[in-house]
């Protein structure tokens, strides 16, 4: 048996990677395959009657110690690749694509989940159990358990190719991150640049040994400076290069990926009977078909637009009157509209981040967390890393007992992908009576610390923590019985509820307090500058919500129709912006060639769900708003109604639950200054 095959002789059972050597993976995986192969025999070879028991129950818990393997080294693949471990990758895949089909095609294990289906009026089952067997029947059902022979074997066909293929989308789309770096050598080049900034770049040059200055398309390097650069052809320089991942007819070139992916997804729902991959998965979704997330975005656009036009027409004069710019572009953007925010706002980022020092900011997450919900975090060394960098904590509540166990990784490096996440390494779920609990980690890409400074945050990264700190308290918290259903397997425009609310405790005086004190004399953020960040929430509202939409709307051109035809992702690209295009048009650049989330990520079809969710998170904090934002009583009804039910209900059940009513979008619009 391999270490990574047997229960770990760790403190809570947490993963033992400092152990794990990168050869012992594919072993542990044939292995974990096997294993879960034999429990997968076991229920169908079981001679009693088929049960909720002996068949849904036993489905749902099996599999365990492969999901266990697939969870550490999937996710060591985001957060610390190499090499060998891509190559693995590419291996396993479709072994497992392989495992997945062999149980729901397995035809006789379907015959037994749909005789428990079948007989569901009589089954006196619990919500929770009620949606498992819904979920577990449809889980066949929507993976070709109905299909004939000759079409599942298509079926298997078409699931290898995809998860061969996003591996190979996601692999390049990284080395197109890691291949580019500007290195500057003359010190007028940086006019403009936070010191922050130039030191990270410095320390970067130092580090291979060369003079000067080297900025990558990593976001801490790459944000400020096309933020912050005076020098207008650099900040093009980097712009293009950002955009251009992918799409440069090299080694990494994602284009026919991304028409291979389309297709490939296309052509399975059309062989599960479903008109396009958008019909196949919105009906998993609480919007549920493709027309309703169109009238959704469109609604909300039509609200938008004339704000953003306004913006856009604001930016434009003001980019002229300061520095003669005749045609604002893409890579000015940025540089422009912080400029005018200092102006309207006296807001500067440079001004802001002695005030969020990461450490602080962590902490005030905890405490806003302790607050709400009970969870006290306690650091702690005795439980083991897969790098240096990572933090690791016991998450406890009033009594004392063990929560969950927490990692936070904070860093970029090489071998990292770009942009943050929350992920699991063990799941949460009742089992012979005992609540075995989550192991849940967040991973972001923030300002490493340098010889003079520790990490300091933007007021943009700061909600980037707790936004990623919500989804973590949705897996902390998770209290179901069954680990399919657990923390964060909800409806997919559900899930973004816990994070987005989350966000809104950093525009709050009371909640700033806890953490927004400077570095270096502990003097709290000056209430003015408190104002200033919540008068300018909403600043250029309009066009950013126009932003959200139009990636949105992209997803639902690539999935919400046959892609057969499209040929030019370029061309294709233009006509889906067409209603939201405010910048020119750059001919080096494309989006859908890097665009993980939708390609590789898991929110094909489901973009527009970070909108969505936003108006469930605008009408919720609402409720918190007008009975304090640390309302005891608000905050119990949100932890016991979302945040510890995962996926045992519908989520509109559980939203109307904690609320009272519906969500009505005119909160969001409120808050985005549109109404």
């Amino acid at each position: 048996m391999s270490i990574l095959t047997t229960l770990f002789n760790t403190l809570h059972n947490t993963a033992p990677f400092s152990k794990i050597k990168n050869e012992d993976y594919l072993p542990a995986f044939i292995e974990g395959i096997a294993l879960a192969k034999a429990e997968i025999d076991a229920i169908v070879q079981n001679e009693a009657l088929p049960t909720f028991e002996n068949t849904i129950e036993a489905l749902d818990y099996s599999g365990y110690i492969l999901d266990r393997i697939s969870s550490i080294f999937f996710n060591l693949n985001s957060a610390e690749t190499n090499d060998e471990i891509q190559k693995i990758a590419q291996e396993v895949s479709p072994l497992l694509s392989d495992f997945s089909n062999d149980i729901t095609l397995n035809a006789a294990l379907f015959a037994k989940v749909k005789a428990v289906y079948d007989q569901k009026a009589s089954l006196n089952l619990n919500p929770e159990q009620t949606t498992l067997l819904d979920k577990k029947y449809k889980s066949f059902s929507r993976n070709g358990a109905n299909l004939s022979e000759d079409k599942k074997a298509k079926l298997r066909e078409i699931d290898k190719e995809l998860s061969k293929t996003s591996l190979k989308f996601v692999e390049n789309a990284l080395a197109e991150t890691q291949a580019f770096q500007m290195h500057l050598t003359n010190k007028d080049d940086l006019a403009g640049l936070p010191e922050g900034t130039i030191e990270a770049a410095r320390s970067l040059a130092q580090s291979q040994k060369k003079e000067g200055w080297i900025f990558t398309l990593d976001y801490p390097s790459y944000i400020p400076f096309v933020t912050y650069a005076k020098n207008r052809e650099l900040r093009k320089k980097m712009a293009i290069a950002s955009g251009a991942k992918g799409f440069q007819n090299n080694e990494f070139d994602n284009q026919q990926n991304v028409l291979k992916i389309a297709k490939l997804r296309f052509d399975r729902a059309q062989l599960l009977g479903y008109a396009t991959h958008a019909h196949f998965v919105l009906e998993e979704r609480m919007a549920q078909s493709p027309e309703k997330v169109l009238s959704f975005s469109n609604d909300l656009l039509a609200k938008a637009k004339p704000a953003a036009l306004k913006e856009f027409a604001e930016l434009t004069a003001f980019a002229k009157e300061l520095d003669g710019i005749e045609q604002l572009e893409k890579w000015d953007g940025a540089y422009y509209s912080e400029k005018l925010k200092q102006k309207l706002f006296d807001l500067d980022d440079e001004k802001l981040k002695p005030y969020f020092q990461l450490e602080k900011v962590l902490e005030g997450a905890f405490i806003t967390a302790e607050k709400l919900f009970g969870l006290h975090f306690e650091a702690t060394k005795a439980i083991d890393k897969y790098h240096e960098e990572v933090a690791t904590y016991e998450v406890k509540d009033d009594s004392n007992k063990l929560v969950a166990i927490f990692y936070a990784d904070f860093f970029p490096r090489k071998g990292k992908r770009n942009g943050a996440w929350m992920t699991s390494y063990k799941a949460q779920y009742v089992k012979d009576g005992s609540n075995e609990r989550p192991h849940i980690s967040i991973v972001c890409n923030f300002t490493k610390p340098t010889e003079t400074k520790p990490s300091l945050l933007t007021f943009n990264e700061v909600t980037t923590l707790f936004h990623e700190f919500g989804h973590a308290l949705h897996g902390i918290l998770a209290n179901t019985t069954y680990p399919s259903l657990s923390g964060t397997s909800v409806f997919w425009d559900f899930v973004e509820l816990p994070s987005q609310i989350m966000e809104n405790w950093c525009y709050e005086p009371e909640a700033l307090s806890l953490f927004a004190h400077h570095y270096q004399t502990g003097e709290m953020i000056p209430m003015d500058l408190v104002e200033k960040i919540k008068e300018s929430a909403s600043f250029q509202e309009g066009m950013a919500t126009m932003r959200q939409l139009s990636f949105g709307l992209l997803d639902m051109g690539w999935h919400g129709q046959d892609p057969s035809n499209i040929t030019d992702i370029k061309a294709f690209e233009t006509e889906q912006f067409a209603a939201t295009q405010l910048y020119p048009e750059v001919a080096e650049n494309a989006m859908s060639t890097a665009f993980s989330h939708i390609f590789q990520g898991g929110y094909s079809s489901g973009y527009y769900s970070y909108k969505w969710a936003e108006v469930l998170d605008a009408d919720a904090f609402e409720y918190f708003k007008e009975k304090g934002i640390f309302n005891k009583e608000v905050a119990n009804k949100f932890k016991d109604n979302i945040l510890s039910k995962g996926g045992t209900e519908p989520p509109m059940e559980l939203y109307k639950r904690f609320r009272g009513q519906e969500p009505k979008p005119d909160a969001l619009l409120r808050r985005a200054g549109l109404i």
